[in-house]
C-alpha cells in the first residue's frame, strides 16, 4: 500500500520498501528466480535487427537511425538534396521491416508474430484501458515523470545502461522524456492506433528494434573491453527483467504507487483494463507477458522489483540530478527545481530521494504539493462521476496532451521516429551538469497549486464556521 495504515498487522512476511508496504507471499518471485531473466532477452528482435542491417547497412557503419525524413531511403544508398549534394540518408527500420517481411525468413517470423493478435486480447478492454490514461491525465503524466522515470533512476543496473548512451545530459533529458511520452500517447491515441498497422503499433516496433540496437552495441563494446560493461554482474543490457520492469513502471507502478500518493484510486475495472493494455504493448515489444496476465500478477512483480532492484548508486544520483535540472523552469509548467524535487519526494518518499541526492524543499513546497493533489482529485473524480463529462474530457485531453508534448515548439516540435542519436561508445558516460537556463516568462503550475490550496483552505474554514454556527444554534 502507498499510504501508511496504522491498523495494519505486521508479521515476518511484511516488507516495507521506500514507504511501500506489502506482504511477501509464495506467489512473489524470489531473487534466485529472477536472476536468469537478467541474462535472457528478446532474441527474435535481435535476429530481426541483424537481417535489417544486412538489407540496409547503417549509414557510415554506425548504428541504425530510425528517423525518416523526406530524403529517407530503405536501401542505404546515397541520396542527393536540392543542391545536388550527396549525403547518407537516415533509415526507418519499421518501413524496411514491413517492405521486406516476405523476402526473409527471420523477418517474416518477426512480422507474423507482431501482427498476430493473441487470443487473450479483448479490443473493447484495450479501448477502456486507453481511456483510463486520459481520465487521469494530469496525475498520470506527473507519475510517469517523477515516479516512473525519476524514481526508476534508483534501479542500479538499468542506469548503467542509460549512462552509457549519453542521452541523459541536461540538454537532452527533457527530449528523451518527451520521446517516451510520445510512444505512450501513440499507444493510447485511439484503438486503431494500437492495432496492427497503427501509429502506436509502429512506434512499439521501432522502440523494440531500438532496444535491440542499444543491446547489440553495448555487448559488442563489452566484448572488446570487459570492464566497459560487466555482463556477469549487470546482466545483458535491456534484458527480460529490465523490459518487465519498464512495462511495470508504466502500468502497475502508476496504479499502486504514483496515483494513490496523489489521492487517486482507480476502480477494479479500470485497473484490469489498464493492465490489459500494457500487457498487449509488452507483447509487441518482445517482453514476457505472463507477469501481466492479471492486475494482481502485475502488482506482485512490481513489488519484488522494488524490493530487489532499487539500489541507488552514484550513477543514479547523476542521472536524477540531470533530469531535475533539465526540467526546471522549462515549458509547459515552468516549475522551479525546488518544486520538481518536491514532486519527486511526494511520489517516491524521502528515503529514496535522499539516496538519489535530491534537494530537500522548503515547507512552502509541501503546501504546493498538497494543492496539486487537491486539484487533481477534484478534477478527476468530478469527471469520472459524470459519464458525459468524462467522455468529453478524455477526447479533449487526447488532443491537448499530444499537441503540447509532440507538436508544439516547446515539446518535440514534430513526431519522432525514435532516432538512435545516443550511440554507446567506450568513452561515452553521462556526467552531472548544470541546469538549462530559460529566460522566458515563468507562470506555471506552482501558481495554480497555490491558488488551489488557498481555495481549499477557505472552503474548509467556511465549512468549519458553518458547522460551528449550527452547533451553537442547536446548543
Amino acid at each position: 500500500m502507498a499510504w501508511p495504515n496504522p491498523f495494519r498487522r505486521r508479521d515476518a512476511n511484511t516488507r516495507t520498501v521506500y514507504g511501500y508496504t506489502f506482504q511477501l507471499t509464495e506467489d512473489h518471485l524470489t531473487r534466485e528466480q529472477m536472476a536468469p531473466m537478467k541474462h535472457s532477452y528478446d532474441l527474435l528482435g535481435e535476429q530481426a535487427l541483424e537481417r535489417l542491417n544486412i538489407l540496409s547497412p547503417p549509414p557510415n557503419s554506425a548504428l541504425p537511425r530510425n528517423s525518416p525524413s523526406r530524403h529517407s531511403s530503405t536501401n542505404g544508398e546515397k541520396t542527393a538534396n536540392s543542391s545536388g549534394e550527396s549525403f547518407e540518408p537516415t533509415r526507418d527500420l519499421y518501413q524496411i521491416l514491413r517492405d521486406n517481411a516476405e523476402k526473409d525468413e527471420v523477418l517474416a517470423k518477426f512480422w507474423a508474430e507482431v501482427n498476430t493478435v493473441p487470443p487473450w486480447v479483448d479490443w473493447e478492454q484495450i479501448a477502456r484501458g486507453q481511456d483510463v490514461f486520459y481520465r487521469y491525465g494530469g496525475p498520470n503524466l506527473t507519475g510517469l515523470a517523477f515516479q516512473s522515470l525519476l524514481g526508476g533512476m534508483g534501479a542500479s543496473r538499468v542506469v548503467e545502461t542509460l549512462a552509457r548512451t549519453g542521452g541523459f545530459s541536461t540538454k537532452v533529458a527533457k527530449h528523451r522524456l518527451f520521446e517516451t511520452t510520445q510512444h505512450i500517447l501513440q499507444c493510447t491515441l485511439s484503438l486503431p492506433s494500437i492495432q496492427p498497422g497503427g501509429a502506436g503499433f509502429a512506434s512499439s516496433i521501432r522502440v523494440r528494434l531500438l532496444h535491440a540496437a542499444v543491446r547489440h552495441q553495448i555487448m559488442k563494446l563489452a566484448s572488446e573491453n570487459p570492464n566497459y560493461f560487466p555482463i556477469q554482474t549487470l546482466g545483458i543490457p535491456i534484458n527480460d527483467l529490465d523490459s518487465i520492469a519498464t512495462i511495470g513502471t508504466f502500468s502497475a507502478t502508476l496504479i499502486h504507487l504514483a496515483l494513490p500518493r496523489q489521492g487517486i484510486f482507480l476502480t477494479q475495472q479500470e485497473i484490469a483494463d489498464y493492465t490489459a493494455l500494457w500487457r498487449y504493448i509488452a507483447y509487441l515489444m518482445g517482453t514476457p507477458t505472463e507477469y501481466f496476465e492479471t492486475s494482481e500478477k502485475a502488482k506482485k512483480i512490481m513489488e519484488v522489483l522494488v524490493l530487489y532492484e532499487i539500489k541507488p548508486t552514484e550513477t543514479s544520483k547523476v542521472l536524477a540530478s540531470n533530469i531535475i535540472k533539465s526540467l526546471a523552469r522549462q515549458p509547459p509548467g515552468f516549475a522551479s527545481e525546488e518544486f520538481l524535487c518536491m514532486n519527486a519526494r511526494w511520489l517516491n518518499g524521502n528515503q529514496l530521494c535522499d539516496e538519489l541526492g535530491l534537494a530537500k524543499p522548503r515547507w512552502y513546497y509541501w503546501g504546493l504539493a498538497i494543492g496539486q493533489c487537491i486539484f487533481f482529485m477534484g478534477l478527476c473524480y468530478f469527471y469520472r462521476s459524470i459519464p458525459y463529462f468524462d467522455r468529453r474530457n478524455i477526447a479533449k485531453l487526447r488532443k491537448i496532451i499530444y499537441r503540447v508534448i509532440v507538436e508544439s515548439d516547446t515539446g518535440l516540435g514534430s513526431e519522432t521516429s525514435f532516432d538512435f542519436k545516443y550511440i554507446p561508445d567506450l568513452s561515452k558516460r553521462t556526467v552531472r551538469e548544470d541546469a538549462v537556463v530559460d529566460e522566458r516568462k515563468r507562470v506555471g503550475v506552482e501558481r495554480r497549486n497555490a491558488q488551489t490550496l488557498g481555495v481549499a483552505v477557505l472552503m474548509c474554514v467556511g465549512v468549519g464556521w458553518g458547522v460551528w454556527r449550527i452547533c451553537m444554534g442547536l446548543w
